[in-house]
């Protein structure tokens, strides 16, 4: 299996001033062990069910372009860009640019936001939720056109295009890979099926195997094998001095109903050594659950 760091908090990094250096040496031990992607979140404000609200936390694109000059293999990417926050055009644009500097490594993931807070905080305009997910329809086809050799309008219902141009081309071949987080049943995983490389998942093995019972329906419709789709689901919640056995036997069964990537958060004042201690001894135990997935 791969293995995916998700960063959702900086209050470990002693303040402002050692979150820069706080980041890269993370960044950088957790690709020495062989962490595929890291992750931010795309939020402003802390996320209060996690932490107060006036926690640290960083623009995500930045954050992100930051750790990119910092490592060499990495995949970069939010989990997950709120689709209200930035003009699907200048997100496709930055997503390329980070893909271009970074040498192919950049990701999008995407969603339909949900932080009400932060919105009426900072002034963004927060539509209803039907709204939010016809932009995060629309946001995937643009991207998506301008990600293509297609630099034409686009005309929707919520953004109109007179160009979709975007020079440089990224990277990545044939496009960066496109995320989608969420499990909702009847909208999120059926834009999942026909337009996403990516899904995440929270929740036990019993919900998310129900989760990809109704994705494969999904594929159904559209004709799409679901094989083609990555399925990344969270894994925090492994007992605080859990070793290679608790690592090992929670990977496999999530494996054993299509799981094929865990995305870990760090834990504690010394996150950087925790996911050394924690996973470091596991990564090859991992690879060998993928290849018997496989």
């Amino acid at each position: 299996m791969h293995l995916d760091l998700h960063v959702h908090r900086f209050d470990w990094a002693g303040g402002p001033a050692g979150i820069g250096p706080g980041v890269v040496d993370l960044a950088r031990r957790a690709e020495a062990i062989g962490v595929r992607t890291l992750s931010f979140m795309d939020h402003f404000f802390q996320m209060e069910q996690m932490a107060p609200a006036e926690d640290p936390m960083l623009e995500g694109y930045t954050a992100l372009g930051f750790v990119a000059a910092a490592t060499e293999r990495l995949r970069l990417r939010l989990l997950v860009t709120g689709v209200t926050y930035r003009h699907p055009g200048l997100l496709a644009k930055t997503v390329t640019t980070l893909d271009v500097l970074s040498q192919g490594r950049a990701e999008l993931g995407l969603g339909a936001a949900w932080y009400e807070r932060e919105h009426r905080g900072l002034g963004v305009p927060f539509p209803p939720l039907t709204d939010r997910f016809e932009m995060l329809e629309e946001t995937l086809q643009i991207c998506r056109q301008m990600w293509s050799e297609d630099n034409g309008p686009f005309e929707g219902r919520h953004y109109q295009l007179a160009e979709t141009l975007c020079s440089p081309p990224p990277l990545s071949q044939p496009r960066p890979r496109i995320l989608i987080g969420g499990g909702g049943e009847r909208k999120t995983l059926r834009l999942v099926a026909r337009y996403a490389d990516a899904c995440n998942f929270f929740g036990g093995r019993d919900e998310i195997a129900h989760k990809l019972d109704v994705l494969r329906r999904h594929c159904d419709d559209f004709g799409r094998d679901p094989n083609e789709i990555e399925v990344t689901a969270s894994f925090r919640d492994l007992a605080p001095g859990a070793g290679l056995a608790e690592v090992v036997t929670a990977a496999e069964s999530l494996a054993s109903v299509g799981v094929s990537t865990l995305v870990t958060g760090p834990v504690g004042d010394d996150p950087a050594g925790w996911l050394e201690s924690t996973f470091a001894p596991a990564m090859d135990r991992l690879a060998d659950i993928e290849a018997a997935r496989l």
